[in-house]
């Protein structure tokens, strides 16, 4: 399984910004009912397996092992180690990992048939956009990104619980500009992003999903 911005709600990217801005390694997966989870490293060692005592318990998974992997920190970096602990073996980006392995920003890693993001925000020093993004990247106008970045600014809060893109009014009032102005911005990004058809209250939240799935939008934005 490979994750990529344009699996994720615009709420769950907004969940993911939040935790990359704060820096520290996480784990990011989806559970039983296809909720995403994600669950920060802490300390120097973290379980992971089917029983309730694992710091990542995966009881729905039978594939799982009880006790099927650890994580490590050495020398600074997490690591993967599966000593023979379980059954049906761990991977990493689709290779069996044997004794431990150094995990590196956006590896995947399968335990039992559930697959988990690893994520390090501090090694990631490029924000990569999807490729069939990359268009509609290039021809968003300065004036346009910011009708964008103004739109998504509450998604990126950093406290992260807001997932309600900006009104129009909002928006002219913070960029000083006039609703219609908004109103004719937002008309030209829809094109450009390929936004189809929807309500209007889910046709401006599916622009801003697909603007910080492109990377057009990113977490410094909001503290300039």
């Amino acid at each position: 399984m490979a994750f990529a911005r344009n699996d994720f709600s615009a709420p769950e990217l907004a969940e993911q910004l939040a935790a990359e801005r704060r820096g520290a390694p996480f784990l990011l997966y989806r559970d039983a009912e296809r909720v995403q989870r994600l669950v920060p490293l802490g300390g120097e060692r973290f379980s992971v397996g089917r029983e309730a005592g694992n710091d990542l318990q995966l009881g729905w998974d039978p594939e799982a092992s009880r006790v099927h992997a650890l994580l490590e920190q050495v020398a600074g970096s997490w690591t993967v180690t599966d000593d023979q602990l379980s059954r049906n073996g761990t991977f990493v980006n689709g290779n069996r990992v044997r004794g431990r392995r150094r995990l590196n920003d956006r590896d995947v890693i399968r335990f039992g048939s559930t697959a988990v993001y690893y994520r390090d925000p501090a090694e990631a020093t490029v924000e990569t956009a999807p490729a069939a993004s990359a268009a509609s990247a290039t021809e968003v106008t300065p004036a346009q990104r910011r009708v964008l970045v103004a739109l998504c600014r509450p998604m990126l809060d950093p406290d992260g619980q807001s997932a309600t893109a900006q009104s129009n009014r909002e928006i002219a009032a913070e960029l000083t500009v006039s609703v219609e102005a908004v109103r004719s911005h937002l008309k030209q990004l829809f094109r450009l992003f390929e936004v189809p058809d929807l309500p209007q209250n889910r046709k401006r939240a599916e622009l801003a999903r697909r603007a910080l799935a492109a990377g057009v939008v990113v977490p410094r934005d909001v503290s300039r």
